[in-house]
């Protein structure tokens, strides 16, 4: 029978294992007893299974029956104190090892926890004696700054642990430093055995082909921030959580500060309680921020990565993705953020605004660790391109806007399709935006009395006006951005002229009499 996650806390406290977690253990240990001392084991387990806990209990087995000490690593000291923490608990006494640490007791300790960049300085200074070490166990270990450290330990059995087994940087793959690889229970089995909430997710389509990847392999910053900070992004950013979000506790996660900064005070204006966290802000002040979102049930916090890891807020009820990545373990860990479960949560929303669920598949699909360990390029190279991604778009009106098209059985209108016709009928391409126009003027004729209505509803076509005129400069392979803005703004006073010359014969064509004087 399955442990509920009403048992939760009560397990949690007597430190008791569910079942995956000890099979995990059981292979792990199964591993380190036939493998050579120097051996390399990476073990994959979601973001919300337990890997500290697992780790941690494995530390505890390991000291009681090895007469040598364990070493932990993590990147930031924020999962050093939290593993530190968990230790304790499981009843190994254990010493973090930071900037300020006196290494004089040393000698007292059978387990150190260590940031890698101090551990890394402490030992080419021989501050720390690690010729007796054992097992050495590394957090988030797709994080390569690990591996310079993998010298001082050849000896040493190494335990990578990670939620996804793809290194953050893709010239150094993660086989070139692990032996093996052991994949722990999916994100649907800790769905279906109620470990994990289930994510709600909802892509909005957005143009990302002004993005540029820098040498990290991900956007830049800059360019991201040039995107997402224009006025039509916050705009689809706003709309987006008041039609899935609003009033739940919020986390958005943005790839860069200006863009956060953009976003809280856009929030802030429309009188929404936000809060923006960075990098920047002082201990005191990130402590009083995040005290502030635990306890404030409709908190929209924003931020830049800085709570892809290390975090852990069980309340949050909807994760916000402003921003576009190209790199599959934030965007599990973004979305992980939100995965806790409580006794009144069993689900949580996901807003993706950049196109990561059509790159990278739904968050929790079946996907193979072993091949993308074995061969993270074949993966990589897989995975779909922003502009193959754009070219499948299809725009859908949001459903308020919907609502003041209804008497309009179809109000989609296929752009390619028509530019191929015209091509085929020898036509000159222009004709395709006179049909769209004319198309545009219908619709809003349609669902009018007047002309007056019939311009107001014109105004609420910005962003089908912007796919539209999208898709047409690929297909006439002209898209310069003054050209494109060019366009636009040609395009709407040509549907409002349109509308003045013909709003009477296309109502009387479509109701079979005319407008009301």
């Amino acid at each position: 029978m399955s442990l509920k996650p009403q048992d939760l806390q009560e397990q949690t406290e007597g430190k008791s294992l569910y079942s995956y977690q000890k099979g995990a253990i059981d292979k792990i240990f199964k591993c380190f007893e036939e493998a050579p001392e120097d051996f390399h084991l990476l073990y994959q387990l979601p973001t919300g299974g337990g890997k500290t806990v697992i780790f941690s209990e494995i530390v505890r087995q390991y000291l009681k029956h090895h007469n040598k000490r364990v070493l932990i690593m993590t990147h930031r000291i924020e999962l050093c104190k939290q593993t530190s923490k968990m230790l304790n608990e499981f009843g190994v006494t254990n010493k973090i090892v930071d900037s300020k640490a006196d290494l004089s007791d040393q000698d007292n300790y059978n387990c150190f926890v260590a940031m890698v960049e101090t551990l890394n300085n402490r030992l080419n200074d021989d501050q720390l004696d690690i010729s007796d070490i054992g097992l050495v166990i590394i957090d988030e270990a797709h994080y390569n700054s690990f591996t310079k450290l993998f010298k001082f330990f050849e000896k040493s059995f190494v335990l990578g642990v990670t939620a996804t087994p793809l290194s953050s940087n893709i010239n150094l793959p993660m086989k070139d430093n692990y032996n093996e690889l052991i994949v722990g229970e999916t994100i649907q089995s800790l769905i279906e055995n109620e470990f994990l909430a289930r994510a709600e997710v909802y892509s909005y389509n957005v143009g990302l082909t002004s993005l540029i990847v820098g040498a990290n392999g991900d956007y830049t910053v800059k360019s991201s921030e040039d995107l997402y900070t224009n006025t039509d992004m916050l705009t689809k950013l706003v709309q987006a959580y008041e039609e899935r979000c609003k009033g739940k506790k919020t986390l958005i996660f943005n790839n860069g500060i200006n863009t956060s900064l953009h976003v809280y005070d856009t929030f802030r204006q429309a009188g929404y309680p936000v809060a923006h966290l960075d990098n920047n802000n002082t201990k005191k002040e990130r402590k009083a921020i995040l005290k502030w979102f635990k306890e404030t049930p409709d908190a929209i916090l924003t931020s830049v990565s800085i709570l892809t890891t290390g975090f852990d807020e069980p309340t949050v009820d909807c994760i916000v993705l402003n921003r576009a990545t190209k790199s599959l373990t934030l965007y599990y860990q973004m979305i992980g953020r939100g995965s806790r479960i409580l006794k009144n949560k069993n689900k949580f929303t996901v807003i993706d605004l950049g196109n990561n669920l059509h790159r990278f598949g739904p968050w929790g699909s079946d996907l193979d660790w072993h091949r993308i360990f074995r061969s993270p390029n074949y993966y990589l190279d897989g995975i779909i391109s922003d502009e193959d991604i754009e070219t499948n778009f299809r725009y859908e009106m949001p459903d308020e806007l919907r609502e003041q098209f209804s008497k309009s059985k179809e109000v989609y209108f296929d752009i390619n399709k028509t530019y191929i016709a015209s091509v085929r009928n020898g036509e000159s391409s222009k004709v395709v935006l006179e049909r769209s126009i004319a198309h545009h003027a219908k619709i809003c004729t349609e669902n009018s009395e007047d002309l007056w209505d019939a311009l107001a509803l014109a105004k609420l076509l910005g962003e089908d006006i912007s796919y539209r005129i999208g898709r047409y400069t690929k297909c006439i392979s002209k898209s310069t951005y003054n050209f494109v803005d060019w366009l636009k703004d040609d395009y709407k006073k040509k549907l409002n002229a349109y509308l003045r010359s013909n709003f009477d014969k296309i109502f009387e064509d479509i109701n079979g009499f005319p407008p009301e004087e």
